[in-house]
């Protein structure tokens, strides 16, 4: 299978990260929905990073929908836990973290897209105010429950918001100041030094073929 999209996409680098610790090769096509539009169109008309190319050529959309088939075909293996009140709890911190991506990529395309004279700064306010609430509640749940970030331990819940706080700090450092945020700050620090991480940096690079 194939996975479509640049790895300064969030959603991209959770989908290549998750896929290398649920033990399924796949190669990495670094695509760009902006200045390869036609390109990925042809790969997928809708023209949505992550896309999933699977194996007999049907196409996947959306980060968690991906990963949800990935877990189906990694069998025994699973980032989520089986327990269902702390499989409550890691969706609880995801959904937090990918809402956290959605208004940080709303802040960089508002700041980078739209002209100056356009741009409406009480919108602006809103959504930083919807980032920073939803990192004070993640925050909190790793106050009240640790995650650990040991390679040997890291789950879904640990991946989606390491991704995210990486990329707010790339992005939009001033609408999350890391100070305000010290444990998740360090969480991703720390889960940014493993293997699976380095290898599927942030940026416009292509994750290595992979040997079979």
């Amino acid at each position: 299978m194939k996975l479509i999209g640049m790895l300064d996409s969030p959603y991209v680098r959770r989908v290549a990260i998750s896929l290398q610790f649920l033990g399924l090769p796949f190669e990495h096509e670094s695509v760009s929905v902006f200045s390869a539009y036609e390109k990925f169109r042809d790969i997928n008309p809708v023209v949505k990073a992550p896309t999933l190319v699977c194996d007999d050529g049907d196409i996947l959309l959306d980060s968690t929908l991906i990963l949800e088939y990935a877990e189906a075909l990694a069998g025994t293996r699973s980032l989520m836990p089986a327990n269902i009140n702390e499989r409550q709890r890691a969706l609880k911190v995801i959904g937090l973290a990918l809402a956290a991506c959605e208004k940080s990529i709303q802040i960089v395309y508002e700041n980078k897209l739209r002209p100056e004279d356009k741009r409406h700064q009480p919108w602006l306010d809103r959504v930083a105010q919807q980032l920073q609430s939803a990192l004070s509640l993640i925050e909190k749940e790793f106050a009240a429950h640790p995650y650990s970030s040991q390679r040997s331990h890291i789950n879904q819940v640990g991946i989606a918001t390491a991704v995210m706080w990486h990329f707010t700090q790339q992005m939009t450092p001033a609408a999350a100041p890391a100070d305000r945020f010290p444990l998740l700050a360090a969480f991703s620090h720390a889960a940014e030094q493993l293997p699976e991480f380095l290898i599927a940096p942030f940026g416009d690079g292509t994750f290595p073929v992979q040997p079979q």
